[in-house]
């Protein structure tokens, strides 16, 4: 499995078995998802699970190439067909011939090429550039974007009937501020294989330290995660990373978005139907060992906590929020209303 998408949180889990079910289609899919999320990565995952997986797998880059180059990326050009055409050559879906084609950043593609790709989506057929002989494209197309496609097509930015074309099964990618629960397995992935490449001594992080990381947005996703824990193998390898070791932007992030107040200072839990102190990691430094499923739980409560007082009690607004559904959360209020806070 990818790195990115280990672990066992409920978006984790839901996106994997969409994968395994979309893989077994040779339908085209839309992948969704900030930066750092791990497009390209599922994309693969869907390809190599795949009745094309022992077929090439093409990755392009739509917004890396220049307007007056992609379409010669793409579909090959025949010699003279412009100026440096020295030679024929093949493009992205030649070399793609049998497996599956990658777009990613697929909104940065020019409206002219827009075009073209919706009649090789239609009639399975394209033509190199400078060239006049139909040819038979035999491959499965995989899209991906950070952006809002929706928002482009009512910008005129981006062609409507394509965007439906290409969304025949939209896969959503969960940004890692939402699967919080991952974090420390995508921890100890990280740092078990930085000590197998044999780079360096491990390292630990404390709880209150654990802790602060799932408080953190991470803007960058998985790649954002995956940076900070190489920054550490190479500053505190053999140690204990500390709260006070966390970069200022982590550390301030966290507080300022922590807790909501009441205004004497307390958490405002206000509708929310549990009640409940604030996380407190102190308890998980004595002994030898730590209670995990414990620590989660209490995680969990202060994550709904802190969701249900952003949005005033709002649980339609706060489940979006959190990346559930609204009857999950009411499901996870009434569990948690039975379970004390000290344990919980």
């Amino acid at each position: 499995m990818s790195v990115a998408f280990i672990g066992g949180s409920d978006p984790i889990r839901r996106l994997l078995s969409l994968v395994e079910r979309v893989a077994r289609t040779d339908s085209t899919l839309l992948i969704t998802g900030e930066s750092g999320t791990g497009k390209e990565r599922i994309a693969r995952m869907i390809h190599e699970k795949s009745p094309r997986g022992r077929y090439p797998f093409v990755p392009v880059n739509c917004g890396a190439i220049p307007d007056g180059l992609i379409e010669s990326e793409l579909f090959g050009h025949e010699k003279g067909a412009f100026t440096g055409a020295v030679s024929q050559r093949s493009g992205r879906f030649e070399l793609a011939e049998g497996g599956t084609l990658f777009l990613d950043e697929i909104g940065e593609l020019p409206l002219s090429l827009q075009v073209k790709l919706l009649r090789v989506l239609q009639e399975k057929v394209y033509e190199r550039v400078g060239g006049s002989q139909p040819r038979k494209a035999n491959v499965r197309i995989l899209a991906a974007t950070h952006r809002n496609l929706e928002q482009m097509v009512r910008e005129d930015l981006f062609r409507e009937d394509l965007f439906y074309r290409l969304s025949v099964i939209p896969v959503d990618i969960p940004p890692l501020r939402l699967r919080v629960t991952d974090i420390s397995l995508l921890l100890d992935f990280f740092i078990n294989r930085w000590i197998e490449e044999g780079r360096g001594d491990p390292i630990r992080f404390s709880p209150e330290a654990l802790h602060r990381l799932c408080l953190y947005e991470w803007p960058g996703n998985i790649r954002e995660l995956e940076n900070l824990v190489e920054r550490f193998l190479v500053l505190k390898g053999g140690e204990t990373v500390e709260l006070s070791d966390l970069p200022e932007k982590i550390l301030g992030a966290a507080a300022d978005g922590a807790t909501a107040s009441d205004g004497s200072g307390n958490r405002d839990t206000r509708d929310s139907g549990i009640s409940g102190r604030p996380l407190d990691l102190a308890d998980l430094l004595e002994g030898e060992s730590i209670d995990m499923p414990a620590y989660f739980l209490r995680l969990e409560r202060t994550m709904i906590e802190k969701a249900l007082a952003r949005f005033s009690g709002n649980k339609t607004r706060a489940a979006a929020f959190l990346g559930i559904n609204r009857t999950t959360l009411i499901e996870k209020l009434k569990r948690l209303e039975g379970i004390p806070p000290d344990h919980a």
